[in-house]
C-alpha cells in the first residue's frame, strides 16, 4: 500500500506542475470561455453542461457551483447538468440510443444565446459531439473542456480548453480546476 500511495502521490504532484504550466498557456481561452458564459447569463441565457462518467460528475459539479455559489454570496446563475435526469437519460437511451441522450435534451431545452459546455477526456464521445452539434443548430455558443488532443470535439466548438494529459484521472483533476477558475471569474 505504501508503494502504491507513493506512486499515486508522485503522479499527482507531477500533474500539479503540468497544470500550472497549462494554466499559464490556456489562460486566454479560459477567460474567453468565462466571458462567453457571462455574456449569455447577462442576457437571460442559461448554461447546459454535459459529459459521461467522471465528466458527468464534473458537469454536475460545475452546474451546482453556478446555481448555488462558488465562494461569493450572489444571485444564482442559470445552469443545468444534462447528465442528472436519470428518467430522461434512460428513456432517450432506450428509445433513440445512447448517442442521443444529450442531443435530444439539447433540442428540447436550448434556446438561441444559451451556452452549451461539453466535457470529454478524449474529445471523441459521440453523445457529447452530437449534443454540441444540436446546440450549434439551436443558436447556442458551444464550449468544451477536453483532454488529450481535443479529439473530434475540438472542431465542433466555438472555444475549447484542452489539457494535453494522457491519463483520464489527471485530465479530470484539471477539468475541475478550470471549472473553479471560471466560477471565480463569473463571481
Amino acid at each position: 500500500m505504501k508503494e502504491k500511495f507513493a506512486r499515486e502521490k508522485g503522479e499527482i504532484v507531477a500533474n500539479l506542475r503540468k497544470q500550472e504550466e497549462a494554466l499559464d498557456r490556456l489562460a486566454p481561452v479560459i477567460v474567453d470561455c468565462a466571458a462567453k458564459i457571462k455574456e449569455s447569463l447577462s442576457r437571460g441565457g442559461k448554461v447546459l453542461i454535459f459529459g459521461n462518467g467522471g465528466s458527468a460528475a464534473s458537469a454536475q459539479h460545475f452546474a451546482a457551483e453556478l446555481t448555488g455559489r462558488y465562494i461569493t454570496e450572489r444571485e444564482p446563475m442559470a445552469a443545468i447538468a444534462l447528465s442528472t435526469d436519470t428518467s430522461a437519460l434512460t428513456a432517450i437511451g432506450n428509445d433513440y440510443g445512447f448517442d442521443e441522450v444529450f442531443a435530444r435534451q439539447m433540442k428540447a431545452l436550448a434556446r438561441p444565446g444559451d451556452v452549451a459546455v461539453g466535457f470529454s477526456t478524449s474529445g471523441n464521445s459521440a453523445n457529447v459531439n452530437k449534443a454540441l452539434e444540436a446546440a450549434k443548430n439551436q443558436g447556442c455558443t458551444t464550449l468544451a473542456i477536453l483532454g488529450r488532443d481535443g479529439g473530434k470535439t475540438l472542431s465542433l466548438v466555438d472555444a475549447a480548453v484542452v489539457y494535453d494529459a494522457r491519463q483520464t484521472p489527471r485530465i479530470q483533476e484539471f477539468h475541475d480546476v478550470v471549472c473553479h477558475i471560471i466560477c471565480a471569474l463569473l463571481e
